[in-house]
């Protein structure tokens, strides 16, 4: 464990100090500034030049970013040039929404992937056939119409479901889960394809093996047996899930854009829009960090599957 963590840390700081340059250097090149989306184009130069100096937008970048990287090394990722307000305090205020998008849609597609996956290698014929359609028509179907047309079934025609917007679990247990509801479903159902594929492919592989015929041989139960393949196939598993939440961070972006919820995806894409570099740098550290959570939490379910990963 101890290594472990170790290896995490010596990956987790070159990562983030490679992807707080790479977005700073990116976000500042994009044309336009923090100052003239405050201002408007009515501005004249003058008030133009005086923001930029209180925003401290003509000191060099590497100056600026030099700043930035000593104020992170404290704790203090700067404030918005926009709202004035601590990125901190906003990302905070924020964060609880994108995680529970995020976990909800892989407990979605774990459960999905893995059901289907079974049954496809367990039952196989047409049922077999029917799991690698849907894995098709999952990975291709594009995640934004998916959730326009859930949208349209479940929140217009129905109104089973709220169309937009999200409630906090501390005022409504049950309204929190209805606006979860169609953004977790528009993330889960994609992502549930390549689960389910290499859950099939997994389980048919294992099956082949030698120790299942002795299994059976000794009468155990076809139950204890596919618990066992489950096991043996599961590391393969475990990495498509990984990569299938990492991926998800992105797809959270979309989401809470097409649902309007107030979490890091909407908040990085209005901060895109104004220049907002720090909220942007805030932002994309955060999601290096949960990425490299969820690839440490990935490595101690290998270990969890598999005892030989751990020696």
């Amino acid at each position: 464990m101890r290594a472990l963590l170790l290896r995490w840390i010596t990956t987790a700081v070159p990562l983030l100090l490679g992807v707080s340059v790479l977005t700073f250097v990116l976000a500042s090149l994009v044309p336009g500034d923090a100052a003239r989306s405050m201002l408007g184009v009515n501005a004249t130069p003058q008030q133009y030049k005086q923001l930029r100096d209180e925003l401290r937008l003509d000191e060099p970048l590497w100056q600026q970013y030099w700043s930035w990287l000593t104020g992170a090394m404290r704790g203090d990722l700067g404030q918005s040039l926009q709202s004035s307000d601590s990125v901190s305090h906003e990302l905070v205020g924020r964060l609880p929404v994108t995680l529970w998008l995020v976990a909800g849609a892989v407990l979605f597609a774990v459960v999905l992937g893995i059901g289907l996956g079974v049954a496809g290698a367990v039952r196989g014929g047409w049922v077999g056939r029917v799991v690698d359609a849907i894995s098709l028509v999952g990975l291709a179907i594009p995640t934004f119409w998916l959730g326009l047309v859930l949208v349209t079934l479940f929140a217009v025609q129905t109104q089973v479901f709220p169309a937009t917007g999200y409630v906090a679990f501390a005022d409504s247990p049950l309204r929190w889960f209805e606006s979860l509801v169609l953004p977790v479903l528009t993330l889960g159902i994609g992502s549930a394809a390549p689960i389910a594929q290499q859950t099939r492919d997994g389980v048919l592989a294992e099956q082949e093996r030698d120790y299942v015929s002795v299994l059976r041989a000794r009468g155990i139960s076809e139950k204890r047996i596919l618990l066992h393949v489950l096991r043996n196939a599961g590391t393969p598993v475990l990495s498509v899930v990984g990569l299938v939440a990492t991926g998800l961070f992105g797809g959270a972006v979309l989401a809470e854009i097409v649902f309007v919820m107030p979490g890091l995806g909407s908040l990085v894409v209005n901060a895109a829009a104004t220049h907002d570099i720090p909220v942007i740098q805030g932002v994309a550290v955060v999601f290096t960090l949960l990425v490299v959570v969820v690839n440490l939490l990935v490595e101690l379910g290998y270990g969890a599957l598999n005892p030989k990963v751990r020696t």
